[in-house]
């Protein structure tokens, strides 16, 4: 027995065909329309561009985040970061000015400013980058290619200035001449290095160059340590003498005043003055070695026995 819901084509009547083909028909241009529609529609994301292109060219760039139409099968969608990026530079191998070979490893900070430009001129994302790593690397060897290998390597006393500064300028310069639509916010040196070949060689004098360095500190101390101890014994000297007159004066003034005194007291009595004078003889010509005889009845031997008139 057969289903009642199968229906034999054979047995429909023509005009039950056509209402059939034509809700077919229906259906299928519906799904053709939505099909359509979902296409024409497309999302810019935060932190991403939206470059519209017809046949390859650019007609416009969609930056601002929400859903957006194109034309289906007309227009196609190209996706570019609206965001900073790091570029890590391939390291390479320069020759300084004094025919040093180094080793230069740097990256750099950029971002996309006019994603028109960098479809039309670099086509990907990729290509762009690796235009900015040659212009990076070209002007990195320009610059250390002018200077010798010691001021590279040694900050102090180098005449180098703000190399970053001076390659992120130059290197932004190259690409909007080639407008490429990108720009460079900061090329940075990672590191230099030697190749394993030179670098024992250059470790060697750049020990012998700090030994060197320190026997000049050395004999710079050694000779301020002999200038200070030979002003110190001038000074010395001068304040030695300075005493010494000072005290030579303070003495005369001293005798001339003792004698001033002496003198008015001798005036006063000059028998006093004849036993003093007597007395301070007999200091200068007598001693423990000294015999003297005089007559017991004499006045010094009277003086010197206690018996006074």
């Amino acid at each position: 027995m057969a289903d009642s819901n199968v229906y034999e084509m054979n047995k429909l009547t023509p005009k039950q065909v056509k209402r059939y083909v034509k809700i077919g028909l229906i259906i299928l241009v519906t799904i053709i329309l939505i099909i359509i529609a979902l296409s024409s529609l497309f999302v810019v994301k935060e932190g991403e561009y939206k470059v519209v292109r017809q046949f390859g060219e650019v007609i416009r760039v969609e930056s601002e985040p929400g859903i957006k139409v194109r034309v289906p099968l007309l227009h196609s969608i190209t996706t570019l970061p609206n965001k900073k990026m790091v570029y890590d530079v391939m390291e390479r191998e320069i020759n300084t000015l004094d025919k040093k070979r180094m080793i230069i490893d740097n990256y750099a900070v950029w971002e996309i400013k006019n994603p028109g430009q960098m479809i039309s001129n670099a086509r990907t994302e990729i290509n762009a980058e690796s235009r900015m790593g040659e212009f990076i690397f070209s002007v990195i060897r320009s610059e250390l290619g002018s200077m010798n290998y010691d001021e590279i390597i040694n900050e102090e006393g180098s005449t180098r200035g703000d190399l970053n500064a001076r390659v992120t300028s130059r290197v932004n310069e190259l690409l909007d001449r080639d407008e490429y639509g990108i720009q460079v916010q900061d090329v940075r040196i990672k590191r230099t290095d030697l190749p394993d070949e030179n670098e024992q060689s250059v470790f060697n004098r750049m020990i012998s160059e700090r030994e060197s360095k320190a026997q000049e500190y050395l004999s710079q101390g050694e000779a301020a340590k002999k200038r200070i101890i030979a002003t110190a014994d001038r000074e010395v000297k001068e304040m030695l003498s300075k005493a010494n007159a000072d005290a030579e004066t303070i003495r005369a003034d001293g005798e001339a005043e003792a004698a001033n005194l002496y003198n008015n007291a001798f005036s006063k009595d000059e028998e006093f003055y004849q036993l003093y004078r007597t007395l301070e003889s007999y200091k200068k010509t007598i001693d423990e070695e000294t015999t003297i005889i005089i007559p017991q009845d004499s006045p010094y031997a009277n003086l010197l026995m206690g018996y006074l008139d």
